[in-house]
């Protein structure tokens, strides 16, 4: 539970920009900033990324891998996959005093043996400010897949029993039942 003098901390209505309209102060602060790491990826710039990411810094990847500040610092001088591009577009941003959520779209491309890959999602972004300074402290993607045109999501069938299977009381429709009570089986010596 949070205490605290109430109404300290209000929120800010949420900022965002429709395709087309003009961008909102906040908005267009941010997208500077993911315009900043975005490049810093691109070029390896070390010292605007420890600019932009807080020593407190935590990343989730689209893929569930969780890593920190130093260690984003340190895949940007790794052999293997090379960035081609990385563009990041804010949609919104929520302010709550010095904590700032973005959210937002980005395509990465990147080359891995010889051949070149993309990746579409969506982003979350939290920045907190600490004098006069945003810098991210958490960030989490989530890749989104894009369906060839004509082609639907394969229906999963389950293999579980039907309607439903309960480990050693009911093994569904056409199994064996028993039911609590009834064992069939010699008791226990």
């Amino acid at each position: 539970m949070l205490c605290g003098v109430p109404g300290t901390m209000r929120a800010q209505q949420a900022e965002s920009t429709a395709p087309g309209q003009q961008q909102a102060p906040a908005v267009k602060e941010f997208q500077g900033l993911e315009d900043q790491w975005s490049v810093a990826v691109m070029k390896n710039d070390q010292y605007t990324m420890e600019f932009l990411l807080s020593p407190l810094y935590v990343d989730i990847s689209s893929t569930g891998d969780v890593t920190t500040r130093n260690q984003q610092i340190a895949s940007l001088f790794q052999k293997g996959d090379v960035p081609v591009s990385m563009l990041q577009r804010v949609v919104s941003v929520r302010e709550f005093g010095d904590t700032a959520i973005v959210s937002g779209t980005y395509i990465i491309k990147w080359r891995t043996n010889g051949s070149l890959k993309e990746e579409r999602g969506i982003f979350t972004h939290i920045y907190n400010r600490s004098r006069m300074h945003w810098a991210c402290v958490n960030a989490q993607r989530t890749a989104v897949v894009e369906l060839a045109p004509g082609k639907q999501k394969a229906s999963k069938k389950s293999d579980a029993s039907e309607p439903f299977h309960i480990p050693l009381l009911y093994q569904g429709a056409t199994g064996s039942q028993s039911v609590a009570g009834q064992n069939t089986a010699p008791p226990p010596n």
